[in-house]
């Protein structure tokens, strides 16, 4: 058993004075003067060793007392000095340890505080994990990206979230950046990184969405590009096709109506030249909405029964499931008609002989499906980029030019194969 020196002392204390008193009634019986000079002297003793305790036991009363109070993590108790030299001594380090831990603690209150602040505020989307790679929190802009509450994702995995971009990150690794594109059109630029909380690593993500920016800089760029080939080629065609007519003209005989015939070829090769640079030029020439009142699935119906033919020319079956209200929508009605034939005839090309088309319109959104050919992984990523086509024959201006008219009215979109084999375009509005 290990005794306290406060134990300790009382007991030294106690038996020293017990000896003491035995001995002044053994001199009682000897000499009265000095057995009351004795009892003097330990009533003295008695005195001072209780005072001397008292002393002793002060500083630890502030010490106990400081303990507690950091232990309550109040730092604003401090001690006024007694008087005594080593009594204050010790009170002037707790007072002094006491303002600095107040002054840390501030600073990192405040830096903390600011910390938050600025994560809340970030135009980058900032999703901080737990010690065991799990989602701890996410500030205002993830959480808009997402389109999914919060507390749905907390305490789960990247892997875990469902969500396509969340799954991508999974095996990036710490001091890692990427650049992910999903659904072929919105492009974020990932990094990964970590911090220390209390001695471990905790890792974190900012996600920063390139989508508008990189639109953008492909059009400033094909946009230059096809302008200055749609000047070129148009004057050489046009001068050429003059000449070719006139040249035509002169060779209207039996005796040059081969020479004639690949005039004509040459001729209408020419035209054809010059519709495709001018679907090109359509592209850069679109025009900015003008958005009025529209019944959306009036105009989806009508569009529908217009592709009826030609699906059906192919021995495809096109169907389209209205909804008994109206979808009532600000939209530019002939673009939205533009992209409405692109994706259906699309759809309707992907698709062989006996194989179906569904139009799905809802309250918010249109789903394109088809049960044809699936698109690719490596399709998937490169459809929506400027002008690519996976047909031998395509220009890719029909998705390019669907693009930029959904972009341009601020309609979210995709276009993939799920697993249940068909492929859909979703239009939210």
């Amino acid at each position: 058993m290990k005794w306290s020196t406060r134990t300790q002392y009382i007991l030294f204390l106690t038996t020293l004075h017990g000896v003491l008193i035995f001995l002044v009634y053994k001199v009682l019986f000897q000499d009265k003067v000095l057995f009351i000079a004795s009892e003097v002297f330990l009533l003295v003793s008695i005195v001072f060793s209780i005072r001397i305790y008292q002393n002793f036991m002060r500083p630890n009363e502030f010490v106990k007392s400081g303990i507690e109070a950091i232990k309550d993590k109040d730092f604003t108790i401090k001690f006024v000095p007694t008087g005594k030299g080593e009594v204050d001594t010790l009170i002037e380090v707790y007072n002094l340890m006491i303002d600095q831990l107040r002054e840390e603690r501030t600073k990192l209150n405040e830096q903390h505080y600011f910390l938050e602040k600025l994560i809340a505020a970030s135009p980058i989307s900032i999703i901080i994990l737990d010690f065991d790679d799990r989602i701890a929190s996410l500030n205002a802009k993830a959480q808009i990206l997402f389109k999914v509450p919060s507390e749905n994702l907390f305490g789960k995995t990247l892997e875990e979230t469902g969500l396509a971009l969340l799954a991508e990150l999974g095996t990036l690794a710490d001091g890692d950046s990427r650049i992910v594109k999903t659904n072929g059109v919105e492009t974020y630029k990932v990094q990964r990184s970590h911090f220390m909380d209390q001695g471990f690593r905790r890792s974190f993500l900012m996600i920063e969405e390139l989508t508008a920016e990189l639109l953008e800089s492909e059009k400033k760029a094909y946009g230059k590009v096809i302008r200055m080939m749609a000047h070129e080629v148009n004057n050489t065609l046009g001068a050429t096709d003059s000449i070719l007519q006139t040249t035509r003209n002169f060779l209207d005989t039996d005796e040059y109506a081969e020479l004639n015939e690949a005039l004509r070829i040459a001729s209408e090769r020419n035209q054809r030249l010059t519709r495709f640079m001018r679907n090109f030029a359509d592209v850069v020439r679109l025009p900015s909405p003008t958005r009025e009142p529209i019944d959306f699935g009036q105009l989806v119906q009508d569009v529908a029964l217009f592709m009826q033919s030609f699906a059906e020319g192919k021995g495809i079956s096109l169907s389209f499931t209205p909804i008994e209200s109206e979808v009532p929508l600000r939209a530019d009605a002939g673009q939205m008609e533009q992209v409405l034939v692109n994706v259906i005839k699309n759809a309707i090309e992907a698709c062989d002989a006996g194989q179906r088309v569904e139009l799905m319109l809802a309250p918010h959104q249109l789903a394109v499906r088809d049960n044809g050919k699936p698109i690719s992984t490596e399709q998937s990523i490169q459809l929506f980029n400027p002008f690519y086509s996976s047909k031998p024959d395509g220009q890719g201006i029909g998705l390019t030019l669907s693009r930029e008219i959904l972009v341009n009215h601020g309609f979210a979109f995709s276009l993939k194969t799920g697993e249940d084999g068909w492929t859909e375009f979703v239009v939210e509005f």
